[in-house]
């Protein structure tokens, strides 16, 4: 006969206590942890430096680019222009505010844990900028360009070259404005596709001259390479090199 077992000495575990983990999966589980931590700083860091220094993504909030691009489609933009690469007749650009081109953004709320993630997103690279205070046209004139609108045939033309516009918005004229602007040093002359729905250069030039109208070169971001969203518009964007092949170059002046 074997003797009565002593409450509390045996190996069961009383009633309603959770078992221990053992100590191999708790060790497991940390290490998982600490792997997942290190892949996600590693990432939003990544990210921060792509945003920085090489690529970033702008959302489109106007159609003065239309039918190159729509409101909503999001852009990404290199930043390696103007820098390494050179800028070129016929680039779209993502700038800054030259000063008096946009009305003071009506601010957006975003309140609690949903806003803080939104703004983090954006600041490390993973959402868009929402481009309050960016505008994005196309490059028509480098510094040192006579642009002028327009000849008889109401086309543009760039140091006495005429040019064929393929990616303007169907029906639109080159421009419902006549200028005659020498580009100065260090500054662009920018017009959106849909002429008649965007105020660019030629509607910040008072002196008439392209001191006014142009952008300063350092307050470009990038050059838009691509379209990324809706999926179903994702592509390259050119610079329609052929519209401006025979254009010569002309010295810029300070």
């Amino acid at each position: 006969m074997s003797a009565p077992e002593t409450p509390g000495t045996g190996t069961e575990v009383p009633e309603g206590t959770a078992p221990e983990p053992e100590p191999g999966v708790m060790a497991w589980f940390l290490s998982a942890v600490r792997e997942i931590v290190v892949v996600v700083v590693l990432a939003l860091g990544l990210s921060f430096v792509v945003k920085t220094w090489l690529l970033q993504a702008f959302y489109i909030p106007s159609g003065s680019m239309e039918d190159t691009l729509l409101v909503g489609d999001r852009v990404v933009v290199s930043k390696l222009t103007p820098g390494p690469v050179e800028l070129h007749r016929g680039d779209i650009v993502v700038f800054e505010d030259p000063g008096g081109w946009l009305d003071a953004p009506t601010p957006v709320e975003r309140g609690g844990i949903t806003g803080a993630l939104h703004d983090g997103l954006v600041f490390v690279g993973l959402l868009p900028a929402e481009s309050e205070d960016h505008l994005i046209k196309r490059v028509i004139g480098l510094p040192g360009d006579h642009v002028v609108c327009c000849d008889a045939n109401r086309r543009i033309t760039i140091n006495d070259t005429p040019i064929i516009e393929s990616y303007l918005k169907p029906n639109d004229l080159p421009s419902s404005l006549n200028f005659d602007i020498t580009v100065p040093a260090d500054r662009v002359w920018v017009m959106g596709d849909h002429r008649s729905d965007s105020e660019d250069s030629r509607f910040h030039d008072p002196s008439g001259t392209g001191r006014d109208g142009t952008v300063p070169i350092s307050r470009i971001t990038g050059r838009a390479i691509a379209t990324v969203w809706p999926f179903g518009r994702a592509g390259w964007l050119s610079d329609h090199p052929l519209t401006f092949s025979g254009v010569p170059t002309r010295a810029a002046t300070p």
